[in-house]
């Protein structure tokens, strides 16, 4: 019998990781939710409460909302604009700040004699 080569490499399809995307893969759906609620909560008070003629809140959505839907589409480093603030306000509330001690420094009030009372 001929021995032959059996051969188990598979093609991966360049649609292998779109499965939780929307738009053939190009959109996440957290951030089309998250957007879709940004631009509604941005967009409402444009739209009724802006005393301005027709074309004026055109101009104006188009330049607010569109720039919003882009960045809320798109992310910020991989992650949606809700995972971005989280992530902020956690470094916020949890950062420390250091304090070095100086070499030679005299800290305390007997700067001027060198040394530190002895507690008892």
């Amino acid at each position: 019998m001929d021995d032959k080569e059996i051969s188990n490499v598979f093609a991966i399809p360049a649609n292998y990781t779109d499965s939780g995307k929307l738009m053939g893969g190009m959109l996440e759906t957290r951030n089309t939710i998250e957007t879709g609620f940004l631009l509604l909560l941005a967009g409402y008070p444009e739209l009724v409460w802006m005393p301005i003629p027709v074309m004026a809140k055109v101009i104006v959505m188009t330049v607010t909302l569109l720039p919003l839907g882009v960045i809320g589409l798109m992310g910020i480093g991989g992650d949606s604009l809700v995972q971005y603030a989280a992530r902020v306000a956690l470094f916020i509330s949890r950062r420390r700040q250091l304090h070095l001690r100086r070499i030679g420094y005299r800290y305390g009030k007997d700067k001027k004699r060198g040394r530190h009372k002895k507690k008892r």
